[in-house]
């Protein structure tokens, strides 16, 4: 009797070797590469932080001692021109494969699709943290000669003022995690930096020149509430003293912009699950 051996089974595979199917931090590092070899994307960033010290420093010089503003408002103020950067990041991430037709080849690459826009929202965060915080280094650097001399000081013993200042990084991430979740939703450029801009910004303002019982509700319940943040208790309490709408306090504020971008992702998650891509 004659005992086969399997030799195919010994033998070692020719070729390439075997590599690993899609994991999820494959398709992070592909769209950490698609996030920073985009040109325009480091000069958005740079445009950002630039941006925000000149307004802080511009904004720094008008304000005194006396006029019931606080240092950190004072480093943090740039804020009013960086929340368009923060939003333009996200737009950028969330309709650029959109836009160049590269999306066919990324979902058929990684057909449950889902993982492509969780990876965007890791490498959105890590981007926009890292902006803000130069931002915001950026803006005490240049607001430190308006502080020696008429602006109020900053000094981190005051209540508030360290939450004031992380703040700027958190709502800076929350309003790009926002662009990217409009991004991905309606997939067009214009279109996401329209909506958000007035969804953030436009709307705020013309609610806030119209006061009364329903603009007050509107304007609590909008995504610009979260910048009540990035303002002082004193300057909050104002703010609700004076609104006839919802009193949200400073926490309720972060909170309804935290739901804007939970429901603007998922809506986007839920479209790029059911709908075809073009």
């Amino acid at each position: 009797m004659t005992t086969l051996t399997p030799r195919a089974a010994a033998r070692p595979s020719r070729g390439a070797p075997t590599r690993p199917g899609v994991t999820f931090p494959r398709v992070l590092a592909a769209e950490w590469t698609k996030l920073t070899s985009i040109v325009s994307n480091p000069w958005l960033a740079l445009g950002t932080v630039a941006a925000t010290a000149l307004t802080a420093y511009g904004l720094g010089l008008f304000v005194r001692t006396g006029d019931g503003r606080s240092g950190s408002w004072v480093v943090v103020s740039g804020f009013l021109l960086a929340q368009i950067g923060f939003l333009v990041l996200g737009a950028v991430v969330g309709t650029s494969e959109h836009t160049t037709g590269t999306a066919r080849v990324t979902f058929t690459a990684v057909p449950r699709r889902q993982p492509v826009l969780a990876a965007q929202v890791v490498v959105t965060t890590v981007a926009a943290a890292v902006t803000a915080a130069l931002a915001l280094g950026a803006s005490y650097l240049a607001t430190a000669g308006p502080r020696a001399g008429e602006a109020p000081a900053l000094d981190l013993a005051v209540p508030g003022t360290l939450r004031v200042l992380a703040a700027f990084v958190a709502v800076g991430v929350a309003f790009a995690l926002l662009g990217l979740g409009l991004g991905a939703l309606l997939r067009r450029p214009a279109d996401t930096i329209v909506t958000g801009i007035a969804l953030v910004y436009l709307l705020d303002f013309f609610l806030q020149a119209n006061p009364g019982r329903f603009t007050d509700t509107v304007r609590a319940l909008l995504p610009s509430a979260g910048r009540r943040l990035l303002e002082d208790d004193a300057a909050v309490a104002t703010i609700d003293a004076t609104s006839q709408g919802l009193q949200l306090g400073v926490w309720g504020g972060g909170a309804v912009l935290a739901a804007w971008v939970v429901v603007a992702l998922g809506a986007a998650a839920y479209r790029l699950g059911r709908h075809d891509v073009r």
